[in-house]
């Protein structure tokens, strides 16, 4: 029930008068909308702004229908705001109704069809879509464009993140000391580059994100370096000697698409060496509440032996920690295998270089 108090004005409250109430929150609203931009995390409209920064104070203080009332009147000036509508869907969710949750969160696929924020991950953790391929590339894009500055130090420095030198010592264990050339999908900043360098005489890096690859170059430790999306890309390099993939096909659901192409780019009795979050129930795969997949190890053994692979090795490691919580992940090295995927590779041909 709403309170009979006089209604407050929220619209002429300046950023400086809520960090009088909470410092941290002028810190996450500054932060936001500067690493947002390109999701427009501004309205566009001065008054709008007002609104919706303090409905996202109200959101901090715990006031979820409050919050997602005074964003609703901020949209009612900005209606084609399409972050400011996957907002309103979080405020309503945290208010436990979800029913209007899921109306803004089709509003803001609805507005914004490349799903920069995610929404439609949303509305299958909603149960109102089924499972799909995966994120959007829009969405995976977008995150990581904005995540590249302090990716290696929030991941590293503060997740403990293992997965490259997990997947290093699985291959080595399983490989020899140098290859010809190695592929890494998803290179990402080049955490798993950093690890492959030593052993192989050409390192090719593939990534949707632009910022993320920029990372990358600066490290200079790729001979070449293409921005693609693993989910439509089509390999026409040389065969490579090893493929890798850490952490990538989390954001993926559905995986045969990707292990075929992984198996496009190997030589015969290649290695390909990747890691997925665990799944021990009895599904083949599912959308967590972080927006992650996790895999079933049944389904990626199926997976991996219909795109013409044999498995060398499967570990359960601790692969990061997550929500103050240890991460499960799968550490897989497979070979490729002699058969009719052999007549598919592609001939050689150029890449675009950063």
């Amino acid at each position: 029930m709403r309170s009979e108090s006089p209604p407050r004005s929220h619209d002429d409250i300046p950023l400086a008068q809520l960090a009088s109430h909470d410092i941290s929150l002028l810190t996450f609203l500054l932060t936001t909308c500067a690493r947002m931009k390109p999701l427009q995390t501004s309205s566009g409209e001065l008054l709008a702004d007002r609104r919706a920064d303090f409905a996202e104070f109200l959101f901090a203080s715990q006031d979820y229908g409050e919050a997602a009332e005074l964003m609703m009147s901020a949209l009612e000036l900005a209606p084609n705001w399409s972050f400011g509508w996957f907002r309103l869907g979080e405020f309503h969710e945290a208010a436990g109704a979800m029913d209007p949750a899921v109306e803004a969160w089709r509003m803001a696929l609805k507005l914004d069809p490349a799903d920069r924020v995610g929404a439609a991950l949303k509305l299958q953790l909603a149960g109102q879509e089924q499972p799909g391929m995966g994120s959007t590339s829009g969405f995976v894009e977008t995150l990581f464009d904005q995540y590249a500055s302090s990716f290696d130090k929030a991941l590293v420095g503060k997740l403990d993140y293992r997965v490259p030198e997990l997947l290093l010592d699985a291959i080595r264990a399983q490989a020899g000391d140098t290859s010809e050339l190695a592929i890494d999908l998803g290179c990402g900043t080049g955490l798993m580059g950093e690890r492959l360098r030593p052993f192989t005489r050409n390192l090719e890096g593939y990534d949707i994100s632009t910022e993320m690859l920029r990372k990358a170059a600066a490290k200079k430790l790729y001979d070449r370096l293409q921005k693609t999306d693993l989910q439509t890309m089509v390999y026409s390099g040389l065969p490579a000697d090893l493929v890798v993939a850490a952490d990538v096909f989390i954001y993926l659901g559905a995986l045969a698409s990707v292990m075929h192409l992984a198996r496009s780019m190997l030589r015969p009795s290649g290695l390909f060496a990747f890691s997925v979050e665990r799944h021990g129930g009895d599904e083949e795969f599912v959308l967590r509440s972080s927006r992650r997949y996790a895999h079933s190890e049944r389904h990626v053994r199926t997976l991996l032996e219909d795109a013409g692979f044999a498995v060398l090795s499967l570990t359960v490691e601790a692969i990061r920690r997550d929500r103050d919580q240890t991460l499960e992940g799968l550490i897989i090295v497979a070979r490729a295998t002699p058969g009719a995927a052999e007549a598919n590779l592609p001939l050689p041909g150029a890449g675009v270089l950063l």
